[in-house]
């Protein structure tokens, strides 16, 4: 029979021996943690910082810890704590076309802001579902989707924990009073009141492609042939009329397919083989990263574009021009001249 955990905190405290255990046992629940930190955050570098302090908190009071919860429920406190000390520090982190109306003149020069804090992608191979169960693949793509994470951040930080434990993670309406501190009635009341906000922002499953759809792949390499083929007219039959076009650190964003590709002529020009599109995917979705051919002829890294993809075309395209992005996506600084 496995050594109880309270017996191996004892053995801990009396000559240390217990730290390669709080390794072995803490570290599966890594992944987890870090897709849990970037719903409350809406950012994978913020996620990334706090999942490592909550692995620093937790290892100095690992000899403290009682287990009178499991070790992952424990973790999922601690993790929830350092997010809601960061929110409160940090603010919240928005989409373009969470900010205001949409924009008519797509041929005027966009200004950045970069003084905001912006939402950023996270890649779908850092914080995946569990491989062996399908049903944990379909929920944390669906958890992790875009929409639902900008809409996320519109929550009052503790209405954001509410639903993020209650709806994704499943926790007891109990367990999460206990962590927030509040009582059953109160959790209840929030989760309601956050649903009602979230269900207005995120797209329901029958707007949104699944994967499996067998002509998903065929129109993500026609739009990835119309921007490398700088390709106008094929590109606007790609997207839905009423495609969204938003691009952190712009806060300026397009509706219509007509305004989008005007944007992109007017805006980028691009010119045959100027542009390379590699596939990749972020948040459950399809995306791209964009690599720009420079003077040197050297095709670097320009942008991630993440699409919702409907049944009639490309429904809406978040385009980060965060070069920062580019290594925890796993993607290289330059490409290779094409063959």
């Amino acid at each position: 029979m496995a050594q109880p955990i309270v017996e191996r905190d004892r053995d801990r405290a009396a000559g240390g021996a217990g730290d390669g255990d709080f390794q072995r046992l803490a570290d599966p629940y890594r992944r987890e943690l870090l897709a849990h930190c970037y719903r409350m955050l809406g950012s994978v570098h913020d996620a990334e910082d706090l999942v490592q302090e909550t692995y620093l908190r937790a290892w100095r009071s690992y000899g403290r810890f009682e287990g009178r919860s499991s070790l992952r429920t424990w973790l999922y406190r601690i993790a929830t704590n350092a997010c809601l000390t960061a929110i409160e520090q940090r603010g919240h982190r928005p989409l373009p076309s969470g900010l205001g109306a949409p924009c008519d003149e797509p041929e005027r020069p966009v200004v950045a802001a970069p003084e905001v804090p912006w939402l950023e992608p996270m890649p779908d191979a850092a914080a995946g579902g569990d491989a062996a169960d399908p049903a944990s693949i379909v929920a944390s793509r669906e958890s992790m989707r875009l929409a639902f994470v900008a809409a996320l951040q519109h929550l009052p930080p503790r209405q954001r924990v509410v639903l993020i434990l209650r709806d994704v993670l499943k926790w007891k309406a109990a367990e999460v009073a206990e962590l927030l501190g509040t009582s059953t009635a109160a959790v209840n009341s929030a989760l309601q009141r956050a649903r009602a906000q979230v269900k207005e922002a995120a797209p329901t499953r029958d707007e949104v492609v699944e994967p499996a759809d067998p002509e998903r792949r065929a129109l993500l390499d026609r739009y990835a042939a119309a921007f490398e083929n700088a390709d106008m007219t094929a590109l606007v039959e790609l997207f839905k009329e009423d495609a969204v076009w938003e691009m952190p650190p712009f806060p300026q964003w397009f509706v219509g397919r007509d305004h989008i590709v005007r944007l992109i002529t007017a805006q980028c020009a691009p010119e045959p083989g100027e542009l390379r599109m590699v596939p990749t995917s972020a948040n459950g979705q399809p995306a791209f990263a964009m690599y720009r051919r420079g003077e040197d002829g050297v095709h670097r890294p320009f942008q991630i574009q993440v699409l919702t993809l409907g049944a009639r075309g490309v429904a809406r395209a978040s385009v980060f021009f965060d070069t920062t992005l580019f290594p925890r996506f796993g993607l290289p600084d330059a490409l290779p001249a094409p063959a």
